[in-house]
C-alpha cells in the first residue's frame, strides 16, 4: 500500500483534548427540559441513546488501521478521538442510565436499537466500508454540533444540561476530521463514503424517531395534538431538523468535499472562552 505523508487535515495548531467532565443531570432529566416540549425533549434523550454503541463503533472502525498510519499528526489526532469518544460514551451511558431510572423507560430496549444496527453493519460491510459510514457518521454530527454552538435549539435549556451538550458537541467539532483522513489515507474512495451515508442516515432517523416515539408513549403524551404539532415543526419547519441541517448535510456529496471546508474554530474559540475566564 502506498503511504501518504501529511494525511491530516487538521488545522495546524489544534489538539484534540479529552476533557474528563462529569455530569449532574437527575433534575434536569426528570422533566420535559428542551423547551418544556415533550417531543423536542424526547428527540434528543433518543439522540443520547444512540451514543454508547455508535460511538465505540467509531472508535472500532478508526482504529483497525492504525498502524497502517505513518503520519505523526494523523496518529496523535487519533489517538485524542478514541479518547474524546471514550468520554462521551460514558457520560451518555450515565444520562441514558438517570433518564431510564427517573422515567420509567427501557434503557436495554432503546440502546439494542442502535447495537442491532451496528452489529448488522459490522456482520455485512467490509472494514473499509465500517469506516466509510463512521465518517459519514461523523459528518452528521459535526453539522448538529455547529448548529448547537450557534445557538440552536439548546440555548435556553437549563445550564448543566447545556454544558454537557456544548461540551460533546465542542469535541465532535474539533475531531470531525480525523475518520475522514484515515479513511482518504487507507484509500477509501467516494462512491463508498457516499453510498454508507445514505444508508446510515436512512436507519438513523428510522432508529432516532424509534426511540423518540417509544418515549412519548411512555409518558401518555404521542398522540396528543399539541405534541403532533410540535413534532412536525420541529422536524419540518423553518429552523426544523431537515431545513435546518440539509445544506450543509448535502456538501458531504461533493467529490472534493473535507470536513474542514467548514472552518468553524470560531465556534470553539467561543465556546472555550467562557471555560477559561
Amino acid at each position: 500500500m502506498t503511504v501518504i505523508t501529511n494525511a491530516s487535515r487538521m488545522p495546524e495548531g489544534m489538539a484534540l483534548e479529552a476533557r474528563n467532565l462529569r455530569f449532574e443531570l437527575s433534575q434536569q432529566l426528570a422533566n420535559d427540559w428542551l423547551d418544556n416540549d415533550p417531543f423536542k425533549t424526547a428527540f434528543f434523550n433518543a439522540l443520547s441513546m444512540t451514543f454508547p454503541a455508535g460511538e465505540r463503533f467509531f472508535i472500532e472502525s478508526v482504529r483497525h488501521y492504525k498502524d497502517e498510519i505513518k503520519d505523526p499528526k494523523l496518529q496523535k489526532e487519533m489517538s485524542g478521538f478514541f479518547a474524546q469518544e471514550g468520554v462521551h460514551s460514558r457520560e451518555h451511558r450515565k444520562y441514558n442510565r438517570v433518564l431510564c431510572e427517573l422515567r420509567g423507560y427501557s434503557q436495554e430496549k432503546m440502546e439494542a436499537r442502535t447495537e442491532k444496527l451496528v452489529q448488522k453493519g459490522k456482520k455485512k460491510m467490509s472494514r473499509k466500508a465500517q469506516l466509510a459510514a463512521t465518517c459519514g457518521v461523523e459528518h452528521l454530527t459535526a453539522i448538529l454540533a455547529s448548529k448547537i454552538l450557534n445557538g440552536w435549539m439548546l440555548s435556553d435549556t437549563p445550564r448543566q444540561i447545556r454544558d454537557l451538550w456544548e461540551w460533546h458537541s465542542a469535541e465532535e467539532l474539533e475531531h470531525k476530521s480525523v475518520a475522514f483522513d484515515v479513511y482518504t489515507q487507507v484509500g477509501g474512495n467516494y462512491k463508498a463514503r457516499k453510498l454508507t451515508l445514505r444508508i446510515f442516515t436512512v436507519h438513523f432517523m428510522l432508529d432516532l424517531l424509534a426511540n423518540t416515539f417509544y418515549m412519548l408513549r411512555k409518558d401518555k403524551k404521542l398522540w396528543k395534538l399539541s405534541t403532533l404539532q410540535s413534532g412536525f415543526n420541529f422536524l419540518f419547519a423553518k429552523r426544523g431538523v431537515f431545513r435546518e441541517l440539509r445544506s450543509d448535510y448535502l456538501s458531504y456529496f461533493d467529490p472534493d468535499f473535507h470536513p474542514w471546508d467548514d472552518d468553524n474554530r470560531d465556534l470553539l474559540a467561543r465556546w472555550q472562552s467562557p471555560k477559561a475566564a
